[in-house]
């Protein structure tokens, strides 16, 4: 049996629009002679432009996707001019220029507008993502043969020499009242690998990345310092080059910083502070897990809606993973350059865009005391660093 239902409503009333003065086109529009092909409301309510079943059309959706194409690509054209002013100022690292940039397009009024507006979903995205990117990156730099030729003892150290580390910077931060998570952040770039650090613990944290500028500045503004000034101290203190090797690794923040200080020694030393730096910077991933772990149970205990955040974030896997095919020995040295490259460029644009969301009236809420701590962090660093070089080469 067929039952014919029939509408209560007539067949001119207004819900329906009246037949002699409106039409349905194929799309299901209503015409009239003042409004061609302009959505009707739905007749028992709703947004015009969706189903009764909920659908969406394709200009909503093409309207919510296209706004990150500008930012992304903003972002991506950043690279160059950092690039250019790296090399133009050789002493001047690309991270840096990435920052600098972006503080700048973020403050000029006649670029700040666009940055606020229209570019802000594209950059806000490619601060996270590329961020990520560049993070599951590094693991190619790292082979676990070569960490475990430093020995168990030398190993010993410079777990304890990053705990000390990272405790002390804490602590200093903490008595310089610096706010929210910019201590722990400070703490995890300075003692461990600076900006990929901060990305990581962040993450692990779900801070958000707004709060994560000035920790990543004070990160590469020490790591640039220190460029210049260990190479100089190495020189006065007529330090061997081995030693000053494992000094720079042990004590400078980011990877590119310690090859550029290092460098400056010869071969040996550079060997030696590449090793070390990469030693340190394997404990990234059990420094994420163990931040994932108390955000976890903070968010049991504070009965948090919601899903809990990872134990490990999916990028950290992500390079854990790199580093054991890293170590296998497999990929040939052509791979690892240009994943190095790509490893920059992914972190230049992320930077910029972190940069960009930044303005100068936020700097000034933790500025002055947040430079003084990381000032304060960057000497009981280097002294560590220092002393364990002699230790290990006495």
């Amino acid at each position: 049996m067929f039952l014919t239902v029939t509408s209560a409503l007539p067949v001119d009333s207004p819900a329906y629009g009246s037949r002699s003065r409106k039409h349905r086109n194929d799309h299901g529009q209503f015409r009239t002679g003042k409004n061609v092909g302009r959505l009707a409301r739905p007749p028992f309510g709703g947004t015009p432009g969706v189903g009764q079943g909920g659908t969406v059309n394709s200009t909503p959706l093409r309207q919510r996707s296209t706004p990150l194409l500008p930012g992304l690509l903003a972002a991506a054209a950043a690279v160059l001019p950092a690039y250019l002013l790296h090399r133009f100022l050789p002493g001047l690292p690309m991270l840096t220029a990435a920052v600098v940039l972006g503080l700048l397009a973020g403050n000029l009024p006649w670029i700040s507008r666009a940055v606020a507006g229209p570019l802000k979903p594209g950059l806000s995205t490619a601060a996270r993502t590329l961020m990520r990117a560049g993070i599951v990156l590094l693991g190619l730099k790292v082979s676990l043969v070569d960490i475990a030729g430093l020995g168990g003892p030398a190993l010993l150290l410079i777990v304890v020499l990053v705990a000390v580390a990272f405790a002390g910077t804490y602590w200093v931060c903490r008595a310089f009242r610096l706010p929210g998570e910019e201590p722990l952040l400070i703490a995890s770039g300075f003692s461990i690998c600076g900006v990929s650090a901060v990305g990581a613990m962040a993450a692990a944290r779900r801070v958000r990345h707004e709060d994560t500028v000035v920790p990543i500045a004070l990160v590469t503004l020490c790591g640039t310092l220190a460029i210049g000034a260990l190479p100089l101290l190495a020189s006065l203190l007529d330090l061997p080059a081995e030693t000053f090797g494992i000094w720079a690794g042990a004590s400078v923040h980011d990877v590119g910083q310690v090859v550029a200080t290092a460098q400056t020694a010869g071969t040996a030393a550079l060997a030696a502070a590449v090793v070390v730096k990469l030693a340190r910077v394997v404990l990234l991933a059990p420094l994420a897990a163990g931040a994932g772990l108390l955000a976890r149970r903070t968010a049991r205990g504070q009965d948090a809606p919601g899903k809990l955040p990872p134990l490990v974030p999916l990028f950290v896997l992500g390079f854990l993973a790199l580093i054991a095919v890293r170590t296998t020995g497999v990929l040939p040295d052509s791979v690892l350059t240009a994943a190095a490259a790509v490893q920059e460029v992914l972190f230049t644009a992320a930077l910029f865009a972190l940069g960009a969301g930044v303005r100068f009236r936020m700097l000034f809420v933790s500025g002055a005391r947040a430079l003084a701590a990381a000032l304060v962090s960057w000497f009981l660093i280097g002294a560590l660093g220092l002393a364990l070089a002699v230790l290990l080469t006495r």
